[in-house]
């Protein structure tokens, strides 16, 4: 099979190289999956880096996120088990963790739903309790991981607030819902957030970004609000001033999805559930920006991590694969 394989580490773009590769085998509780749509992710790069959490023995495939078929024909969403990652024909993944692929959505939709809306779902309602009426900032409005917010958002009730970074993913962010849209190229986020809201301030900020977002959100945020601290896509990771949150009664709140899956995978089930019925009612639907060949998926994963792309960016191993089954 042909799989993109990392053997020294570095930008995506250098250093993820196409080749011919062995299938993986299974292992207990592991089951082959023929990659029918591979997500690219943030942290797709990082690894590529050596910036991640996670990092996978040398030579490794990245790719966290697929929808794949079973040997039995199943469609199902899984995060392949690494160094066996998605972007390549064939992956494995835990037999326990598989989720059946909505049918409201086509195999690159389908992929693209599971970490970012999982994140969305726990971190706006697990972590934040956003309530109807409540004004949801969101930052990187445009991008994969933020789109699935203001998404969430707005089937929950929300008046949203995206921030973006040019007049391309403004349009974007109107087009996914978003009320209010800022191009912190052109304006002052915080000034427009109060302008916004009549002085008040966002009830709940969902921060995919860090550093200068961060700080923002914390001028930003309301009283009694909430700030979800996401990730760090800026690759600057904040010192918050808690006497700062101290003073102006507001919550910093971590949210690490991954944890979910070994403390309490079924309620990653159950936020499935979930999103499986915002999708079949039309309330929610993955914006896929791109839908690119086996061949594209180095370049793919380089312009995710230069913050060019919008929404997801699909890598689909065979030309007939991204519709639904």
């Amino acid at each position: 099979m042909q799989a993109w394989q990392v053997h020294e580490l570095g930008e995506p773009g250098e250093v993820m190289r196409l080749a011919e590769a062995a299938r993986p085998a299974p292992g207990d509780g592991q089951v082959l999956l023929k990659v029918r749509a591979a997500n690219v992710n943030f942290p797709d790069a990082l690894m590529c880096r050596g910036q991640y959490q996670v990092r996978p023995p040398l030579p490794f495939t990245p790719g966290v996120e697929i929808c794949g078929e079973t040997e039995d024909g199943r469609r199902v969403i899984a995060n392949p088990v690494l160094p066996c990652g998605g972007f390549a024909e064939y992956a494995v993944a835990d037999a326990a963790a598989l989720l059946p692929a909505p049918d409201a959505l086509d195999d690159a939709e389908a992929a693209a739903l599971h970490i970012g809306y999982q994140t969305g779902w726990f971190g706006l309602h697990r972590r934040a309790g956003l309530e109807a009426g409540e004004t949801l900032l969101v930052h990187a409005a445009a991008g994969g991981v933020g789109s699935a917010a203001v998404q969430l958002g707005k089937a929950a009730g929300a008046t949203v607030i995206g921030v973006v970074g040019g007049a391309a993913k403004a349009s974007v962010a109107r087009e996914l819902g978003c009320d209010v849209v800022i191009d912190r190229r052109e304006r002052d986020v915080v000034a427009a957030v109060k302008e916004a809201t009549g002085g008040r301030g966002a009830d709940v900020v969902y921060d995919p970004v860090g550093g200068p977002a961060y700080a923002q959100s914390a001028k930003a945020v309301a009283f009694e609000g909430r700030i979800v601290v996401v990730g760090f896509a800026s690759g600057s990771i904040p010192s918050p001033a808690l006497n700062h949150a101290l003073v102006k009664n507001y919550a910093i709140l971590g949210l690490h999805w991954g944890l979910y899956n070994t403390r309490n995978p079924e309620l990653v089930r159950h936020c499935h559930e979930q999103l499986t019925d915002l999708a079949a009612r039309g309330a929610i639907k993955p914006l896929v920006s791109e839908r690119v060949p086996l061949a594209g998926a180095a370049d793919a994963v380089q312009r995710v991590a230069d913050g060019v792309t919008t929404g997801r960016v699909a890598v689909l191993p065979s030309p007939e694969n991204g519709a639904a089954a």
